[in-house]
């Protein structure tokens, strides 16, 4: 988690750059519009869906003891994954004009189109080097080895910061798209010596008929198409966006990205952790100890997104400033990015327990359930999208967003609840209602505190406000007896005399 703090923490100095140098502009509209077709690629073929497919085969092999077939395995994806990357990418390369006037970003001017297109050509290069990268970092994490793949997105958001600071003022957002792909060599690179450690044996073949590889595929197939429907929800919203006045799409991008900040230390670090475990203990059938841990690890993440949530809508505008607010970025800017990410992050929660839910979902071999559930909502993200853009413009793709999530969430966990046989669930609507009363009590505090600080210092109240946020929610759910406060007490202290003791060792 500590690593993943590292990751988003770069990662909001990488907005913080960018909106620096590019503000919420036209420029930056064109780079984000000629990201969608080169991260479609790489989700639909080797982003999550490959990782949570090859990780549970993966585990089986070396629980059962088979680490040759292991590897097998694993040199068979990583061929099969990287030919079909390249051959997409030079495809999408080739049309490159026509995805973007036609299919990704009509309403933008032909200027931007042709500057998207340029920019996509240039960022179609990451997405088979991504997708080694995700392979090496599945197969670190099945080995319980998690700190190198959570040092990549370090690396990756570092290059990505170079490009800003040092490229874009030359070549303008070119040095963006550079950034991203010296990133992806980085994000592959630094995870290397972890692989080499573990002894990989390579070996040159595709292996289609080999069982692990062919229950990979049948367990990806549906994962995927799920990936696909987020993919198309992003790419609904940047087809709408582009319609909207110039900025919409920069300022949605800034709120997304602040929302995913919080949501990535907590739900995706502690789910990544988690996953390996749970397809563990599902493969050794062990479902009273699965359903314990679930329970265990998904009231954890709600005790930590809840409150999050609250104080981002309460602080949303002095913390934009805060972080934001230099350069290009102006005030007007701010109000734009406030105005959807009030949207977004009211349903943090929701975001946040879909990583949770989902892995436990894919440790049971089960990726179809997902996706079915995930495919129902996004027929009504794209009704509420288009019923809301009027309305509320940029902000109205945000909350259309946030309420098909949550209804998702609640389909997925009444789902798994019916295939563990039970869940707690009495126990979990209790500790969520503990949850929900302190972070209502700790949101009236910090609206007071808002209102004797001076607006004009957001360090003062984004600051201010966090700290008194935490101290007071913290303080109010041991109170109220929440078990998640005593947990991440037990946790810290395990952890400073794990360290201590590993110190005197050392000595």
């Amino acid at each position: 988690m500590l690593a993943f703090v590292m990751s988003r923490a770069l990662g909001l100095v990488r907005e913080m750059t960018i909106s620096r140098q590019f503000g919420t502009s036209g420029e930056l509209d064109a780079y984000l519009a000629a990201f969608r077709i080169p991260d479609f690629i790489f989700q639909l073929v080797a982003g999550g869906a490959l990782g949570s497919a090859f990780i549970p085969i993966f585990t089986g092999y070396l629980a059962r003891g088979d680490e040759k077939g292991a590897w097998q395995v694993a040199s068979s994806i990583f061929n099969i994954a990287g030919s079909i990357l390249i051959l997409c990418a030079a495809i999408a390369a080739l049309i490159a004009p026509q995805l973007i006037t036609y299919v990704v970003a009509p309403g933008f001017n032909l200027e931007e189109q042709a500057l998207s297109a340029q920019l996509m050509r240039l960022m179609l290069i990451s997405p088979a080097i991504f997708g080694l990268s995700g392979i090496v970092m599945s197969i670190l994490n099945s080995y319980q080895h998690f700190l190198l793949p959570a040092l990549a997105p370090v690396v990756y958001n570092l290059s990505i910061i170079i490009g800003a600071l040092l490229l874009a003022p030359v070549i303008g957002i070119h040095g963006l798209a550079v950034g991203v792909v010296a990133g992806a060599v980085l994000h592959l690179a630094i995870q290397i010596p972890g692989l080499l450690k573990k002894g990989m044996t390579y070996s040159p073949i595709l292996g289609l008929g080999h069982p692990g590889v062919r229950e990979v595929g049948r367990l990806m197939l549906p994962r995927a198409l799920g990936l696909a429907v987020v993919q198309i929800n992003f790419l609904v919203n940047t087809i709408l966006a582009s319609r909207l006045a110039e900025g919409s799409l920069a300022a949605l991008n800034y709120a997304w990205m602040l929302m995913m900040l919080p949501q990535g230390i907590f739900a995706i670090a502690i789910g990544t952790a988690a996953f390996p475990t749970f397809s563990e203990l599902a493969v050794k059938e062990e479902l009273e100890d699965l359903r314990e841990t679930f329970t265990s690890i998904l009231r954890l993440v709600l005790y930590l997104s809840i409150p999050t949530s609250v104080g981002m809508v309460i602080l949303k505008e002095p913390l934009i400033s805060l972080l934001l607010e230099r350069g290009r970025f102006t005030a007007l800017s701010t109000e734009a990015t406030a105005w959807a990410l009030q949207f977004y992050v009211w349903a943090l929660f929701a975001y946040a327990a879909i990583e949770i839910i989902a892995r436990t979902f894919y440790s049971l071999h089960d990726t179809k359930t997902p996706v079915l559930i995930g495919g129902a909502t996004l027929g009504l993200n794209i009704v509420l999208s288009l019923a809301l853009v009027r309305p509320l413009r940029h902000g109205g793709l945000a909350l259309a967003n946030a309420l098909a999530t949550t209804i998702e969430m609640i389909g997925l966990l009444l789902a798994l609840r019916w295939r563990l046989k039970e869940i707690e669930m009495g126990r979990l609507l209790a500790s969520t209602l503990r949850i929900a009363l302190a972070a209502g009590l700790m949101g009236l505090a910090v609206m007071g505190f808002l209102r004797v600080t001076a607006p004009s210092q957001p360090i003062i109240s984004a600051g201010g406000g966090i700290l008194l946020g935490a101290s007071v929610y913290f303080l109010l759910s041991l109170l109220l007896g929440s078990e998640e406060s005593t947990l991440i007490q037990r946790l810290v202290r395990e952890r400073v005399v794990s360290g201590a003791s590993g110190n005197r060792d050392e000595g």
